[in-house]
């Protein structure tokens, strides 16, 4: 059971890593499609900047060892922004292609954060 969990979390951990640091690559260097999305969602382009850096720093966070209340902050981070996402696109009537690679990416934030192992959850005398 621990190994199961524990090749879930690596597994959960490394496409959410490579999908959040692709994506933050491309937002933070406004790539001309992530532009076009954020003004067809009502967003300010420079969004992006903060979108992309944030992204980047969570992975590095996720993936460091230790720091147990940052890498909360991380998932809390990556999960209120997919699921902002996730809406944004539903409220505009987008199609499937543009909810799906946010939904894949909530649920590996969530899948990583449940499955992570002990040492790198919170303790009572960590925060």
């Amino acid at each position: 059971m621990i190994k199961r969990n524990k090749i879930i979390y690596w597994v959960a951990t490394a496409w959410l890593a490579l999908g959040m640091l692709s994506t933050g690559i491309v937002q933070l260097i406004k790539l001309d499609a992530e532009v076009d999305m954020m003004m067809h969602l009502g967003y300010p382009s420079y969004l992006l900047v903060l979108l992309g850096a944030s992204k980047i720093l969570g992975v590095a966070a996720i993936l460091i060892p230790k720091f147990p209340l940052l890498k909360e902050w991380a998932y809390a981070g990556f999960f209120f922004t997919m699921s902002g996402a996730i809406i944004s696109h539903l409220v505009l009537g987008d199609s499937s292609g543009d909810i799906l690679p946010p939904l894949l990416l909530l649920i590996l934030t969530v899948a990583s954060w449940y499955f992570r192992p002990a040492d790198r959850k919170i303790r009572s005398g960590d925060r």
